[in-house]
Formats: structure tokens, sequence, C-alpha cells
């Protein structure tokens, strides 16, 4: 396969593969007017999706939170594997949006007999994963440098936390805060979120994990999107020798970690730097668990 530009890129779209300058979705959908929709953010390594069965059911499970269950397609994986073989792609950002489709201008969603969901299917390409060679690339360039914003993580009482949904406004103004704070010096580039109690929750895209004293600590589930890289980290770290704890934590509690990383699906573990400009960085625990990450990618992707 061979990677294609941005200009000439297509996406899949309703059940049609489309030109990417062709792409269109109706300014009554749902998913533009109100949110009213589901996504998830895959990676594609060597032409497989990584986890795809865990993305599978997470969007379902966010479908039917929506009370939009029927609008997840049957054949969602052909979609994906037919658009990033038109593409020409091994190795991808893949992100699929289900909408509850457009409506005549009323916040009453539609009964699910009378859905007409829009469903998309957008890639782009990225470095290879897995082991790396010697020089190789990573989806991300640098550790990252995080800073803590003062924008709230939405509690899940308001909006559920589990639910990965178009709504990204928090997210957004979170990382609106991070560009007002830049300068030519600092150059934060991922946003640290607090609940409304003050304990970390979570990055702006991203899962939070530090080490204290030998322990691998982690946000609790609860007013977070437990991501599913998290998840595969965590199932990692629990065959290993060292404690690993799921608890509610303070901004010290991070800033003074003797290493800390993000997860993602894009990044898959990235070390961080600095945290509020207090030095972190990378440490074994943290190498350990890339490594552990890598060779899973290798294994299930890469036969």
């Amino acid at each position: 396969m061979t990677d294609t530009g941005g200009g000439d890129r297509v996406y899949h779209v309703n059940g049609r593969l489309v030109p990417r300058g062709s792409a269109r979705v109706s300014v009554e959908d749902r998913g533009f007017r109100y949110g009213d929709a589901a996504f998830e953010t895959m990676r594609a390594y060597g032409g497989e999706i990584l986890d795809w069965d865990r993305h599978y059911r997470r969007l379902e499970r966010t479908c039917e939170t929506l009370g939009m269950a029927a609008a997840v397609p049957d054949d969602l994986a052909v979609r994906v594997a037919e658009t990033l073989d038109e593409n020409g792609l091994a190795d991808a950002y893949v992100r699929v949006s289900v909408s509850r489709g457009p409506t005549a201008g009323k916040l009453t969603p539609p009964v699910e007999s009378d859905l007409d969901p829009t469903v998309v299917v957008v890639t782009r390409p990225l470095p290879r994963g897995g082991l790396p060679d010697e020089g190789g690339e990573r989806a991300w360039d640098e550790p990252a440098i995080v800073q803590t914003v003062k924008t709230r993580r939405m509690p899940d009482v308001a909006l559920p936390a589990d639910a990965k949904t178009h709504n990204y406004l928090n997210g957004i103004l979170a990382r609106l805060e991070l560009r007002r704070a830049a300068s030519d010096e600092y150059a934060p580039d991922e946003a640290l979120m607090r609940d409304l109690d003050g304990h970390v929750a979570e990055g702006a895209t991203s899962n939070l994990f530090f080490v204290d004293d030998g322990t691998l600590k982690t946000p609790a589930a609860g007013d977070l999107l437990p991501g599913i890289t998290r998840e595969v980290v965590l199932e990692l770290a629990a065959d290993e020798t060292f404690p690993v704890e799921r608890g509610r934590y303070d901004l010290d509690a991070v800033r003074n970690a003797d290493e800390a990383f993000l997860t993602n699906r894009t990044w898959g573990l990235r070390p961080i730097a600095s945290v509020d400009g207090i030095e972190v960085g990378n440490g074994p625990i943290t190498s350990l668990l890339r490594r552990l990450y890598d060779e899973r990618v290798e294994h299930l992707c890469y036969p």
C-alpha cells in the first residue's frame, strides 16, 4: 500500500466511497446541529485495526446511551477496510462517526424506527507502529509538555463520561487555554483537566498515568473517558511485578511524580516531559510499558 496525500483522499460517506472534496453531510444533520453523534478514533497498523472489537463495542454502547443503538451499521468493518484500501493506507488514523442523521430542527430526537443515520469513515496516514526501527518515526515528535487548565472535566452526572460523542466543547475550551498560555519559550501541547473537586482526571484527548515510588497510578474511572489504550496498558501492567493503583489524586501528586505518560490511540504511550513547567520525564516503568505495548502491536498487526 502507498500513502496518499490529503488532497486526493477518499472518505466513506453513508455507504459510498467519495472523494474528499466531494464529501458532504446535510446542514440539518443532528451531529452538526447538536453534537448528537458518536465516534471512535482507531489506529490501523499493517492494514489491521488494533482492537477492533473493543472499538465496535464502545461505539455500540455510546449509541445505546444516546438512544440510537440501531444507527451502527452491521457492515462497518467492511466500510473501514474499503476506505483504507481505496486510500492505499496500511498505517493510518481512522475515525468513524455515526450521527442520528438529519431532522427538521426539533431538539427531541426521532424514535429509533425513524432513524436515518449518517455514517462517515475518515482516514489519514500515520507512521508504522509496533517495534520501531533504528531512528523510526512515531505518531508524536517529542514527549508531551502538559499544562493544567482551569476548564474542569464535565461530570458524569451531567454528560455520561464513558460516551464518546461529538460534543467535545469541554476539550476544545481546554485546548484554547493552552493557546493562551503559549509563548515563544513555552509551548504546551496537552491540557490536564481536573474534576469539579479538583482531582486530576485526564488530558483533553488522552488518559493520564504516573509513577510514584514504584507504583503505577492512574485516575479512577468516573468523571473521565476510560480509553481503550488505557485499558490495554492496565492489562499489560497487571502481568508485571510493580503495583498498580486507581484513585483520586491532586495536582501535586502528578507534578512530583517520578515519571508520567499519556495514552490515546494515536500516540500509544507518550512520555510527559513536564507538568506546569515542572520536569517529570521518562523512566523504567514507562519504558517497559511502551515496549510491551509496541510488542503487542507488532504481534497482532504485523505477523
